[in-house]
């Protein structure tokens, strides 16, 4: 027969816990996202990071996202590629602007740099967000986050 003796428990500090990401995204409200993106990889990449707290649809064309949008589609958040062939992101601002003013401003631009005068003055000149690519998909999560909510 042996005995063991321990020491009396001492009151211990309460924890605080911190959320973890998934505690942040259960309490986060679901969005819509359009990507508008004419490399169809960023916008796969996109769809594959954003997927799991929102609803996202990817297009490669301006016109198709202006022709859903007029069509009564609506979106929490636009990522728009500045750059893109026939409809450039500031096109596609412009015209948003005048049919869905309320759409214009959910847009995020994405850009790779502003290469001309004309794309400098035009993030210059709005209010909405913008990143650089190439971008951590923690920054692309935190900026739709702070735009839906």
């Amino acid at each position: 027969m042996f005995s063991v003796t321990l020491p009396a428990a001492r009151a211990q500090a309460a924890t605080v816990e911190t959320p973890t990401e998934s505690a942040v995204t259960k309490s986060m409200r679901r969005g819509r996202v359009l990507v508008v993106d004419d490399d169809p990889i960023l916008g796969q990449a996109c769809r594959n990071v954003l997927s799991d707290e929102h609803d996202v649809t990817v297009l490669t064309s301006g016109a198709d996202a202006l022709e859903r949008i007029s069509g009564g589609e609506s979106f929490d958040v636009i990522l728009c590629d500045l750059m893109m062939p026939q409809i450039t992101g500031m096109e596609f601002h412009a015209a948003l602007a005048r049919l869905v003013p309320s759409q214009a401003k959910r847009i995020v631009f994405m850009t790779g740099g502003a290469f001309t005068q004309a794309s400098r003055d035009f993030l210059g000149g709005i209010s909405n967000e913008w990143v650089e690519k190439p971008f951590s998909m923690q920054r692309l999560r935190e900026v739709v986050r702070s735009v839906v909510e």
